[in-house]
């Protein structure tokens, strides 16, 4: 009797199968009630977008609408998540006016200073070699181009940190130089940003390791602010091409005040939410919530984009810059403390995957929308 009870407590394997199968069949319904509405909405403007495509007017609000907020949301972990993380006891909708005051004066100054040009001629930038733009203003839109922001919608729910550059311009660009200079602007970018925070926190972080102790004193918190607003406004000059790339080249005042005010409401569902899921990304970063150390984080990726500002308006990836400085810190911090660097390693992987895979999808969505570019593709290879 006893065998027969041990033998019987035995899973066989078709059991363990089936044990499996209910396992992941509950992980499935747990998932669909977790993400349903989501999924329901993404499902509506796939459709929105395959009915409005035709209509040239209407696609273009369409596509920028949808741009708006996923391209803020997922550039959001790069400016202003280490500003929500380091201020999460603070009501949502003062940090809201602030950042939202701070892009209402940039981009007017933007509007004004160059004819109704918000993306600060950052879609005014021309092939070398042809002499014409890069990402010229559409005048048909296909489906594609409309899907191409919902994918990005996607990418950010699922905390993929994608380059918005590369996936909203790729979908305009006239030929492969507009690609291929981005991505060797990009790849700079990282590797310089890469270097300089691992030579920053190397030198710092012991320093900082024994004053950054106890609660900030005021003015950390005043300097926050500050390094954060100016970041916000230098990212706005480098990556708000990637929202206006579906809209006029210069707006009118009526253009640029309905522009203006879907971002900014954009911005307060982000800020309500409190950068979403993908601001994780941050959270996970040693000790980025701390006010003085996103103080620090926050100056020195000014620098670098108020420095690749300047250098040229070839659009640019800003999420590279911002892996590649994030990278670069956890390493340096890592190292000087003399801890194992398998975690960090996993995590500077994790990131830079993430950020191939939404070149890869970028990638593939201008070779569909542009049938010289998939040419241009094919004779290369």
């Amino acid at each position: 009797m006893q065998v027969h009870n041990l033998e019987s407590s035995i899973p066989t394997s078709r059991s363990t199968t089936d044990m499996a199968r209910a396992r992941r069949a509950v992980r499935l319904r747990k998932a669909w009630r977790r993400e349903r509405i989501f999924i329901l909405v993404c499902v509506l403007l796939f459709a929105l977008a395959y009915v409005l495509h035709p209509h040239p007017v209407a696609a273009a609000w369409f596509g920028f609408f949808i741009a708006a907020y996923s391209a803020v949301a997922n550039d959001s972990i790069q400016t202003i998540g280490t500003f929500i993380a380091s201020n999460k006891e603070r009501p949502w909708w003062i940090l809201w006016l602030y950042i939202g005051g701070i892009f209402l004066i940039t981009m007017t100054i933007g509007w004004l200073i160059y004819d109704g040009d918000v993306s600060y001629q950052r879609l005014m930038s021309v092939d070398k070699k042809t002499g014409e733009l890069l990402f010229p203003q559409p005048t048909a839109f296909s489906f594609v181009q409309l899907a191409a922001p919902i994918f990005l919608l996607i990418l950010t729910r699922m905390k993929m940190p994608v380059s918005t550059t590369f996936l909203l311009l790729s979908a305009f660009t006239a030929s492969s130089s507009g690609i291929s200079e981005v991505f060797i602007k990009s790849v700079g970018g990282y590797l310089l940003a890469f270097g300089i925070a691992i030579v920053v926190w190397m030198v710092i972080h012991r320093q900082t390791k024994k004053w950054f102790t106890g609660h900030p004193h005021p003015v950390w918190v005043v300097a926050q602010w500050l390094t954060s607003g100016a970041l916000w406004a230098v990212w706005l000059m480098q990556d708000a091409a990637n929202i206006a790339v579906y809209l006029p080249r210069h707006l009118n005042f009526s253009e640029f005040l309905l522009f203006a005010g879907i971002i900014f409401g954009g911005l307060g569902l982000l800020f309500y939410l409190r950068g979403d899921r993908i601001q994780e990304i941050v959270d996970e970063k040693t000790e980025i919530a701390d006010t003085r150390a996103a103080t620090l984080v926050d100056l020195v990726y000014a620098g670098i984009l108020l420095y690749k500002l300047t250098a040229s308006t070839i659009p640019m990836s800003t999420t590279w810059v911002f892996l590649g400085l994030l990278a670069g810190r956890e390493l340096a911090i890592k190292i000087s403390e003399k801890k194992t660097l398998a975690k960090t390693w996993k995590l500077i992987g994790k990131d830079l995957l993430f950020a191939f895979i939404g070149l890869f999808v970028s990638l593939i969505i201008a070779m569909i929308v542009n049938s010289s570019l998939w040419a241009e593709v094919k004779t290369f290879f």
